[in-house]
């Protein structure tokens, strides 16, 4: 891993390392703040018991010399200075140090010691070169100020109370410093690199190598960014293969029907056909490859239309079973022609919210497929009925059924279950595609069933009023 001026990578190490640098100064600026928080006022209270104890000993009356020994050998014992004087003014000449008595005990202070209550003096002493904090407490005899016990000792400094194990914590502080930058750099190198595989793969990708996938290391945000994008190139990937498909099927599709009308239209052109029945023929399969190509062209819009959301359906109530009945009269000639019976069971209750003419081209597609592929004599059943889901159009024909392999395909664009793509068989291959669309437009569902040699149904579910 390497710097990149005003890469993530360098952010992140950076961060992380500020972090860090931050963290132990913040760490050694609380000591100091424990230092006056906990062993100053530590020795504050130390010193105010000292000297409430030794005041205790004190009965009443001027200062006994027994009680001044016992201050003084007190003071031999204990680790602060200790002594009691009879008036503030004693004690610039007890203190070994130079000071005022009156900057010492001010009018503050005096009132504070003559109603019983101890003063506590914090200051820097040149002579000690540190601080040090004073105690005075008040001996009382009812309101008069007969003496004052005055304890004092210097502070000692942060690096003194830690003198022993100084160095230690300097060199552990190090260590910690190095393991911390070291590990942050290796942390930041994990959690960058998926996302430096993404641009990368984001690259390949835009140069059209959409097999490009990225390594999901994580299930964190970062693995949740690569698994998207990994769907996304997947997605592009099967786009592009289906983009693919869709121009070489139209090519396909069209090419046939150009080919027949280009040879049948040279041939009538270059006079090789005399014979007028011989003409006519022709023409009519040049009128049927121009109609297929028309039919193929108005397909490929409606498809494109609903795909790119520019489909609008017109939409007003209508009685469903009317329309149904009234489109089924085209297919009347059709079907007695191939002998096929055809029965219909339509609720004329149910209303429905739609487009007349898309639902209407929605029945001409399975209507079309049933009877192209229902053999002479055959059967086709048309019903309409209510459901839960809204209301059930089901179509049933006892045609040559589909694979049950071909099922799941059977909605693709330009699919065909003859391979082979004979025309005289089936149409352009895109009607059940739209039928689909359609479908999912009005808010509904398309199902469906087949078995082979026995025949289809096909399941259409609307919402209804």
């Amino acid at each position: 891993m390497k710097f990149v001026p005003g890469s993530l990578f360098k952010k992140l190490w950076l961060t992380i390392t500020a972090s860090i640098l931050i963290t132990i100064l913040y760490s050694f600026l609380l000591s100091y703040l424990f230092y006056e928080k906990l062993y100053v006022d530590q020795e504050e209270k130390s010193l105010l018991e000292e000297g409430n104890r030794l005041a205790l000993d004190y009965k009443g009356g001027p200062l006994s010399d027994k009680l001044k020994k016992d201050i003084e050998w007190y003071n031999g014992k204990s680790e602060s200075e200790v002594f009691v004087v009879n008036s503030p003014r004693e004690l610039s000449a007890c203190l070994p140090f130079d000071i005022n008595y009156e900057t010492l005990v001010g009018p503050e202070e005096r009132d504070k010691l003559l109603a019983g209550e101890a003063v506590t003096k914090k200051g820097y002493e040149e002579r000690f070169d540190r601080k040090i904090v004073a105690v005075l407490v008040p001996l009382l005899d009812g309101d008069r100020l007969e003496g004052i016990i005055y304890l004092y000792v210097p502070l000692a400094r942060i690096s003194e109370l830690t003198h022993d194990f100084s160095l230690l914590w300097l060199m552990g502080g190090a260590a910690f410093i190095i393991i911390a930058v070291y590990l942050g750099f290796k942390m930041t190198g994990r959690l960058t690199k998926p996302l430096i595989d993404m641009k990368r793969a984001a690259e390949n990708v835009s140069q059209g190598d959409y097999s490009t996938r990225v390594e999901i290391q994580s299930n964190d945000e970062v693995g949740q960014l690569a698994s998207a994008f990994n769907h996304m190139s997947r997605s592009i990937e099967e786009e592009d293969e289906r983009k693919r498909d869709f121009l070489a099927d139209v090519s396909h599709e069209l090419r046939t029907p150009i080919s027949y009308i280009k040879g049948y239209s040279e041939a009538l052109a270059s006079g090789f056909i005399k014979k007028a029945s011989e003409q006519d023929k022709y023409l009519k399969l040049i009128n049927r490859e121009a109609s297929r190509m028309v039919q193929l062209v108005a397909d490929l819009l409606d498809l494109s239309r609903i795909d790119a959301g520019q489909y609008r359906l017109e939409k007003h109530l209508f009685p469903l079973a009317q329309l149904i009945e009234d489109f089924s009269q085209k297919y009347v000639p059709t079907m007695e022609e191939k002998q096929i019976t055809f029965q219909t069971s339509l609720d004329p209750d149910i209303i429905m919210n739609g487009d007349e003419a898309r639902i209407e081209q929605i029945l001409q597609n399975i209507m079309d497929n049933a009877i192209r592929y229902t053999d002479n004599g055959g059967v086709i059943r048309l019903s309409l009925s209510k459901h839960p889901y809204g209301c059930l159009l089901e179509l049933t024909d006892t045609g040559i059924g589909i694979p049950p392999e071909d099922l799941s395909s059977i909605t693709r664009r330009f699919y065909r279950v003859n391979k082979a793509r004979s025309r005289s068989d089936g149409g352009t291959g895109l009607g059940l595609s739209i039928t689909e669309k359609l479908v999912r437009l009005h808010g509904g569902r398309l199902e469906i069933e087949s078995v082979m040699g026995k025949g289809t149904k096909v399941k259409v579910l609307f919402p209804v009023l």
